[in-house]
């Protein structure tokens, strides 16, 4: 994301110091800490942000058997060490088959109904990972430096039935320093963020970036 605003800084169609960000997914938790260092992002918004670190570590809600991640941390050693000999590297499937889904509950289902049907589906999406990525994400914090976003506004928008990351979400406005607000979507899972809850998240996105990325802003509201 730094990159893509000194890219977006260096072109003259471009107001500089009128750069935002918004992270839908796992890109809030991205969005946020890369935001936090840079002050060329003047507000930052998310909508159902998920702390990947976290969710390795705890699992989406939070109540991950322990021996969980022990496990996938022993894979990624092997996986060095493998990747050491020259072999190739073992992958890690992210996409489970459509009774896998079903049987591991809602969330399950609905990322599985979104990512590997054409409700969401793209060609290019990636399906697995290197099992050498897992210590990674788990060292990765999403939240633990957001008291530094302020006095620039954060907006953190999540579904009311996202039980099983919403709660990511206020754990983060927790942490934040004013100007800063979470916004519930009435009806909404995590998944139905992406399309069809779009019309409800845009009214609280648009009006909160036109409020603080508006030439000669003199203070940040949410």
């Amino acid at each position: 994301m730094r990159t893509d605003v000194s890219y977006l800084s260096t072109r003259p169609e471009i107001c500089s110091d009128r750069i935002g960000a918004l992270g839908i997914c796992a890109s809030g938790g991205y969005a946020i800490p890369a935001a936090v260092t840079d002050h060329r992002i003047r507000a930052v918004a998310t909508a159902g942000a998920v702390d990947l670190g976290l969710y390795f570590r705890v699992g989406p809600d939070g109540t991950q058997d322990p021996a969980a991640l022990q496990a996938l941390l022993d894979a990624a050693a092997a996986a060095r060490t493998t990747e050491a000999a020259g072999e190739p590297l073992p992958t890690m499937s992210v996409r489970p088959t459509e009774e896998e889904a079903r049987a591991g509950g809602r969330y399950s289902y609905e990322a599985w109904e979104y990512y590997s049907t054409d409700r969401g589906r793209h060609p290019r999406q990636a399906d697995e990972f290197t099992f050498s990525s897992v210590d990674k994400i788990v060292n990765f914090d999403a939240f633990h430096l957001i008291g530094l976003l302020a006095p620039r506004p954060l907006l953190m928008v999540a579904g009311n039935e996202a039980a099983t990351t919403a709660w990511m979400s206020e754990e983060a406005v927790k942490k934040a320093n004013q100007p800063k607000r979470q916004h519930w979507i009435e009806g909404a899972s995590h998944v139905d963020l992406y399309d069809r809850y779009v019309p409800q998240v845009t009214t609280e996105l648009l009006p909160f970036f036109i409020r603080n990325l508006a030439a000669q802003t003199a203070h940040a509201t949410v």
